[in-house]
């Protein structure tokens, strides 16, 4: 083997490190480097501090025993397979960070020969995680497998069960789960407790050892912990976070470097239950039709500086997430619920958005400044919707509802789409057991808010543009062509039309929906047209709001629980000369955009897309849990449902006025033979012609309810198996003959429970 290069002696350049990081056969940390070009004394206390500025830089990751190139992979690293192509394995590195610039890098694998008369082991396949050493080759990365690895153990949670034998089993909390898991030791965890585990063997037969113990599965409070665990949500605030967090709360305002708007009657309205405020909102006549408006928000930027701990940690979590017991801040409680949450008759820091609306409701002028606020009430949601109601509010509420008038006039002139999709309410009681379960009212007052902050949004983003400067976009992208079809030939068996040879608009969807009087086919509609959009996320390059029906959006208005509106907030602290540094110490001077932030814009959008979609999902599966819990001591009750999704092995339909999607399997449905029309989204009987689909209303009986995994399953009643509004029997529904109802054919192609289907999942 032929000997490497003799390195040039002396302090290298950080051309020379990045040459030497690559060309190195072993990982190379510090002391490596040092060793390679010879370096003693303050030399390697220069080293010191070359290494720490072009980690900075970007130019190198890892750690002091080991540095590799920015995207690259460290020599010996964790790999997940990902993927096989033309036979080969390929892999990506398991812990790759989303923020990192361009895409994780992929390696192909190349499995160690088996020794002779040694077993060889199982082979590789996708989702597996190995230790392996790493080099570049002339056709690209390589990986050379040092040993498999087990399975990660994050969400492996789960409640203890003891059967017969006395043999103890893990059953799973996770719907899409089937099976227990054995447990091979579980320490001091009893039955029926909820426990965390990890794998202790190769196989899963193996088993798995209990390492925490988290008590009562069904106690208030679990719910959401088994969510937090299963998604892998940090939730737990390290040591320099909760150390620097009070250091930065201590910042103290500067009234001569501020707008003092303190005299202004600003409002925060809310939740009844909120546990951050993060916007107020001011409104008064300009006299000439118009208004001046304000809209308040917390000045997270001034607090939480690029570079600093809290920074790196609100980052890495990208949002907070709400669940009915508890939130997950992005920041510590003394910045999120105290110092930057706007408080009545606190003085508080803000980041003001100026907007002069004239009286056909546009914004005609936006400027923003670094304020001072003190707000002049919280209010809830239903209070100041009541105070309304009464007919003679206050002057800073009908001021309010004023502007908004104006701001909804033009808002209906701009026609964004318009679902009203029914969101559900967990009520808990002091104890955090389940008080009650409804269908959020929908009131003027969340109206009034949310376009004030439409406004303020859209003005961010026009403000960045105006400067040219960076701006994280919240994008929502017109449906696709795919999308589309899939909507039309679904309306099409509804007997309604949908011409794609016209320019698809928010509009478009919403006249569709304003013919239809009747309220159960509307919804069904609403959930089509739902299902048709795309998924909005965050980036650098503007593509519009489909939904809102924008060009231009940002947001702005949420920066205590979303990263996102925090680059914002800098990005406008930079084009606006808005800077207010910090005294010397250990909080970053600089409150706008960091070089990092700069550099790094597309990949954290990426990443902050997916801490959003995950707490979306958390959220939704622990509001599941609840429901069930709720619906767990009605198990046998019929209930008023309307079908929601039809597959090939069977519907599932959900309680009308609560929700909680529960699953109809066709085996139950009786012995004839059910095909699955894909696109018309129903299950037709062969012999008796009987239609189950989306969006019929039915009775069914609740037959199961299990409050770990939030699933619930239904069942026809056996007394009236068939009563079924049928679609053939309502207006606006002429094209679908009307369906028969009664008795069920059972055995006719086998025994119950033998039932043959057919047709494709989605």
């Amino acid at each position: 083997m032929p000997k490497p290069p003799k390195l040039p002696q002396g302090m290298p350049t950080p051309q020379q490190v990045l040459a030497f990081l690559q060309s190195s056969d072993i990982p190379a940390g510090k002391r490596e480097i040092a060793k390679a070009f010879g370096l003693k004394g303050q030399e390697k206390i220069k080293l010191k501090a070359l290494l720490k500025d072009m980690a900075e830089e970007g130019l190198i990751d890892g750690k002091k025993s080991a540095f590799h190139r920015m995207g690259g992979v460290p020599k010996v690293t964790t790999l997940k397979i990902v993927a096989i192509e033309d036979g080969d394995l390929i892999a990506e590195p398991d812990n790759w960070d989303p923020e990192a610039p361009g895409k994780a890098p992929r390696l192909t694998i190349r499995e160690p020969r088996p020794k002779p008369g040694v077993k060889r082991p199982p082979a590789l396949k996708r989702g597996d995680r190995v230790l392996a050493r790493t080099e570049e080759a002339p056709d690209g990365l390589r990986a050379h497998v040092m040993k498999k690895l087990p399975s990660r153990t994050e969400g492996l949670m789960g409640v203890v069960e003891i059967d017969k034998a006395g043999k103890a089993w893990l059953a799973p909390v996770d719907k899409r789960v089937r099976q227990s898991t054995p447990i091979a030791d579980r320490g001091e965890a009893e039955a029926g407790q909820l426990v965390i585990a990890e794998r202790v063997g190769r196989s899963d037969r193996a088993g798995v050892k209990v390492i925490e113990v988290v008590g009562d599965p069904l106690a208030p409070r679990s719910f959401s912990m088994i969510a937090i665990a299963k998604h892998g949500i940090p939730h737990i605030f390290p040591d320099e976070v909760l150390e620097e967090a009070p250091l930065a709360a201590k910042l103290k305002l500067s009234d001569k470097a501020r707008e003092d708007l303190r005299h202004l009657p600003i409002v925060a309205i809310d939740p009844a239950d909120a546990r951050d405020h993060d916007d107020a909102i001011w409104a008064e006549p300009d006299g000439q039709g118009g208004f001046n408006a304000l809209v308040a928000i917390a000045d997270v930027s001034f607090y939480v500086r690029p570079g600093s701990a809290l920074d790196r940690e609100a980052r890495k979590r990208g949002n907070s997430v709400y669940f009915p017991d508890r939130v997950v801040p992005m920041l510590p409680e003394v910045l999120s619920a105290d110092v930057c949450s706007l408080k009545e008759g606190e003085d508080r820091a803000a980041m003001a958005c100026h907007l002069h609306i004239n009286a056909d409701g546009k914004v005609s002028s936006f400027r923003f400044t670094r304020a001072l606020v003190r707000i002049a009430h919280n209010i809830a949601y239903e209070d100041a919707q009541a105070a309304i109601d009464k007919g003679n509010p206050p002057e800073y509420l009908a001021n309010l509802w004023a502007a908004w008038k104006a701001l909804a006039a033009a808002r209906d002139a701009r026609d964004p789409l318009e679902l009203e999709l029914p969101e559900r309410r967990v009520v808990l009681d002091a104890e955090g057991k389940i008080a009650e379960i409804a269908i959020r009212e929908r009131l003027d007052a969340h109206r009034v808010v949310e376009d004030f902050m439409i406004a303020a949004n859209v003005a961010a983003a026009k403000a960045l543009e105006a400067k040219t400067a960076p701006v994280v976009y919240r994008i929502h992208e017109p449906p696709s062509r795919e999308k589309l079809i899939a909507l039309r030939d679904y309306l099409a068996t509804m007997g309604k039309k949908l011409s794609l040879g016209q320019v698809v608009t928010p509009g478009l969807f919403n006249r569709m929906l304003k013919d239809i009087s009747d309220e159960a086919e509307k919804a069904l509609v609403m959930e089509a047209v739902l299902r048709s959009q795309t998924q909005a996320y965050y980036g650098p390059a503007n593509a519009g709001h489909f939904g809102l029906s924008l060009g231009s959006y940002a947001h702005f208005t949420s920066p205590i629980r979303r990263y996102s509106d925090l680059l914002v907030h800098r990005a406008l602290v930079d084009a606006y000369k808005l800077e207010q540094p910090a005294p010397p110490g250990s909080i970053p001077a600089t409150s706008g955009l960091s070089d990092r932030d700069r550099a790094s814009l597309q990949q954290v959008s990426d990443a902050i897309s997916q801490t959003e979609r995950r707490a979306m999902e958390a959220e939704r599966d622990t509001i599941d849990r609840y429901v069930a819990a709720w619906l767990s001591g009605r198990v046998g009750e019929v209930f008023d449902t309307r079908i929601t999704g039809v597959q090939s092995f069977g519907f599932f339909a959900t309680i009308t006025g609560l929700g909680g999607d529960g699953l109809v399997p066709i085996s139950t449905l009786g012995g004839e033979y059910f095909r699955h029309d894909e696109a018309a989204k129903a299950l037709v009987g062969s012999d008796s012609g009987t239609v189950y689909a989306t969006g019929d209303r039915l009775k069914l009986k609740l037959a199961e309810a299990n409050p770990l995994t939030g699933s619930l399953k239904f069942v026809l009643p056996q007394a009236d198996a068939g009563t079924i509004e049928p679609r053939g029997h309502r207006p606006d529904d002429r094209n679908r003959g009307p369906k028969k109802a009664g008795k069920f054919m059972v055995g006719k192609r086998g025994r119950p429970g033998n039932i043959r289907h057919q047709g494709r999942k989605k």
